[in-house]
């Protein structure tokens, strides 16, 4: 098997953002972006994905949408290149999660084309501290950067943080299965022969 590991320096005049990956690692983490409910997501779903992360990302313009943004920009793009060419993947998968009193499921397709439908169903205008708007902005811009086809949807629930945790967990239970090794699969997972 190859190495399915990658590293990520995105640098701007508003954030700097360094991450490494290992696909296929056991759950390694080392999170730090300033943001402790931005940290405790990411570190949800290198959890649960048993990805070994390490993700550093400081603002230089005190502004929180540009560090969300970057976070995920970043963490997608290193995710996208760990996957390599995507040769023996499972490449589909779904996963339904739940968290105290919220359900969130989340259907990923690991093809190299862009999708994402997402319904956090988030009512408050903030969850510890990061607006909800910026919260929808991560998870878009993480699909965007990961060029995959994700859908997730929270299906009920109480308390908004309840919803966005289980719908990082649901995500991250999905990734481990589309992005886990196929025995049975020989090249690239597509009647095209290419992703």
């Amino acid at each position: 098997m190859k190495s399915r590991k990658a590293h990520i320096n995105r640098k701007t005049k508003e954030t700097e953002v360094l991450v490494d990956v290992n696909l296929d690692g056991t759950g390694v983490i080392s999170i730090k972006t300033g943001l402790p409910f931005l940290d405790h997501l990411i570190t949800s779903l290198s959890k649960h994905a048993m990805l070994d992360l390490k993700l550093n990302a400081k603002s230089m313009d005190g502004i929180d949408h540009h560090l969300i943004e970057d976070t995920a920009i970043a963490l997608g793009s290193a995710m996208d290149k760990s996957l390599g060419d995507r040769a023996g993947i499972v490449r589909f998968a779904h996963a339904s999660v739940p968290m105290d009193e919220s359900l969130a499921e989340a259907s990923l397709d690991l093809i190299k084309r862009q999708y994402q439908r997402i319904d956090l169903s988030i009512q408050r205008n903030q969850i510890e501290e990061i607006s909800k708007e910026d919260l929808e902005h991560f998870f878009r811009s993480l699909a965007q950067n990961l060029n995959i086809c994700m859908h997730i949807s929270v299906k009920y629930g109480d308390n908004d943080h309840h919803k966005i945790e289980a719908a990082i967990k649901a995500f991250a239970v999905a990734w481990r299965s589309a992005a886990g090794y196929d025995s049975k699969q020989k090249g690239i997972p597509s009647t095209k022969g290419a992703m």
